[in-house]
C-alpha cells in the first residue's frame, strides 16, 4: 500500500477549498481519506494554509509521500510560522 499526502477539493463551483489528507495512492481524489492533516484556502488574500505538522510528520514516518503541490504548501506554511 503506497501512501500519499495530497489535496482533496471541497467548496462550490468557482470557489475552491482544499483539504490536505493522507490516503492510499489508488484512492480517487475525493475518496475517503485515512486522516485529515489540514486545509488550504486559495480564495482569500493572502492564501490561508493550516497544517497539523505533528500529523504530517507521523504519516511521513509511516512512508507517505507528499504530492508536489502539498510539498510546496508545507514549505510555505513553515516559512509563515
Amino acid at each position: 500500500m503506497s501512501l500519499k499526502i495530497r489535496l482533496t477539493r471541497m467548496g462550490s463551483k468557482k470557489r475552491p477549498f482544499y483539504r490536505i489528507v493522507a490516503l492510499d495512492s489508488a484512492t480517487r481524489r475525493d475518496g475517503r481519506p485515512l486522516d485529515y492533516l489540514g486545509h488550504y484556502n486559495p480564495m482569500v488574500d493572502p492564501a490561508e494554509i493550516n497544517v497539523d505538522n505533528d500529523k504530517v510528520k507521523l504519516w511521513m514516518d509511516r512512508g507517505a509521500t507528499p504530492s508536489d503541490t502539498v510539498k510546496s504548501l508545507l514549505k510555505k506554511a513553515a516559512t509563515a510560522e
